[in-house]
Formats: C-alpha cells, structure tokens, sequence
C-alpha cells in the first residue's frame, strides 16, 4: 500500500512547528525520524492532512549538568548509543540502544520520536518510566511544561502530549552513588520487537538491594512499572532480591496473549528477565 495524500511544511524552528500544529491540531503529525510514521502511512495506519518536518528545527543535542542528562527530541538512537555523556550519566539507555531495531533505524530515528509515539514494546518509554524521567512538552498557546514519565504514557500509543505540542526533550537524573542499571529483553530474533524486556535500576550497598524500579516493556497497553517486585525485593541480598522480585511479578504483570505467544509465557519471560536484571546489578 502506499499513503494517503497530504500536504507537506517543513518548520525552520521549533516555535514555527508549534504554530502549525496550532493551526492544524489533529490533522496534523511531526516527522523526525519517520521510522515508525512512514510505515503507518503506507499501511493507512495514519492519515494526516499535513505532515510538519522538524528534522531540521535545531541541533540533536546531548547534555549532562546539574545532575541532569538532557537528550533531545531529535538526538537519534545511534548518537545516545555513542555518547560518553549518555554512558556515564545513564548506562541503561547505552545499553538498549543494541536491542533497537537495526542500525539503519538507530541512525534515523530518535528518541523523541519513540516517546511521542507511546508503542508500549518499545525500549525508551520503558527506560524513561524505570528512571523516573520528565518528557519536556512546548505548544504555542500554553509554552513549556514538563510531565513526569509515570503521568506519561496513558494506554495503548495514547501519551499525555495534547495535540497541539511537540516532544522538546527528555531528562533523566543522572545515575546516583551506588546505582546499578540494566536493560535486557528476549526476543525471537535479534532486532524484532522483544516478547518481553525489562529496563531497571536500584541502589546496590552492603550487598544488598534497595530502591528497585522495574519497567516491563511488551506486556501490556503501555509500560509497566513493578511496583510490588520492587516491595518484595527492598533490602534483601542480591540472591535473595532477585527470587523474591521475580516470584511477586505475578501482582504486577497480567501481559496480553497473541497468536505466537501466550500472556502466561510472557510472565515466565519476564520472571527470568526479573532475575538476570538483579543479578546483572551485583556483577
């Protein structure tokens, strides 16, 4: 198939996107990196009456201070995969970049891309919600406005990004004394979306465990955050942390069955995720 006409505005600035979104509203979608959007086009998915380009509004830009790691809507997957800022501040998101796709989409598309779009397999909203980060909006009408990773994603390709705004950002606390990061996920074929996938991070001392926050990813309508695995896991030693989070993931997780892959496979998947992501901490 191919996609529905429509027009075609490429925004000098990130004020001048916002305006047309204004004057657009739900006619209208962004295009950064398009690695998600095109497909929606040609399979008639979306069809917009204006696609607004941003790719060329400002710099993709990668910044740590003040105890902050700030990416860019338009930083691309493959550029916070090389970042040493991105690496020292935030290992976890280095270490899902491998799991994207392939590396012509990590060249393309980008991080604000991902979130925008809300696709509940996908590695960055997963990263976002386990590190508690702040999705930067803008919109003409009411400017800058920040809204935590947990208020983020609302269902099934639903956010909290009204019509009208852009992704500008996203921001991320930057890894803390003692705080271990993991992301893994298990899928049938290196580069297809994960049956399962977990992003976690918690406070190793003493050795043990502290602080753990777990977000599932492929099993549900958006992210899901463990917050019972969490409860069972805090202040236990590593063995202990990682059999007790993965034994409580059945108060957390209820995932979806498709026509390859049943809801009760994906739990046990994601006990075995709960368990290596614990482990991988201590080592």
């Amino acid at each position: 198939m191919k996609a529905a006409a429509f027009r075609y505005a490429r925004a000098t600035s990130a004020a001048h996107a916002q305006a047309l979104l204004a004057e657009h509203g739900e006619d209208a979608r962004l295009l950064a990196g398009g690695q998600s959007l095109l497909a929606a086009l040609n399979l008639r998915l979306s069809e917009p009456a204006i696609l607004i380009d941003i790719g060329r509004i400002g710099h993709a830009a990668i910044e740590a201070r003040d105890g902050r790691l700030r990416l860019s809507a338009l930083a691309t997957h493959a550029a916070i995969g090389r970042s040493a800022a991105v690496a020292e501040a935030a290992p976890m998101l280095a270490q899902a970049v491998p799991h994207i796709a392939h590396p012509a989409i990590r060249n393309r598309g980008t991080i604000g891309g991902s979130l925008a779009l809300g696709d509940p397999a996908a590695e960055w909203p997963a990263c976002a919600l386990a590190l508690n980060a702040e999705i930067v909006l803008a919109s003409a009408a009411r400017g800058e406005r920040r809204v935590s990773a947990e208020d983020f994603f609302l269902g099934l390709y639903s956010t909290a990004c009204a019509a009208d705004e852009m992704v500008l950002a996203a921001e991320f606390p930057a890894t803390a004394p003692n705080e271990r990061q993991v992301c893994l996920e298990l899928a049938r074929r290196r580069g297809d979306y994960a049956l399962v996938g977990v992003a976690a991070s918690a406070k190793l001392e003493g050795g043990r465990i502290s602080g753990l926050r777990a977000a599932f990813f492929g099993v549900g309508a958006t992210p899901v955050l463990a917050r019972e695995a969490s409860r069972a896991a805090e202040g236990a030693t590593v063995a202990e942390a990682a059999r007790a989070a993965a034994d409580a993931l059945g108060r957390d997780l209820d995932p979806p069955g498709d026509p390859t892959t049943d809801g009760a496979t994906r739990l046990r998947l994601a006990r075995v995720l709960m368990r290596r992501a614990v482990e991988a901490m201590a080592a």
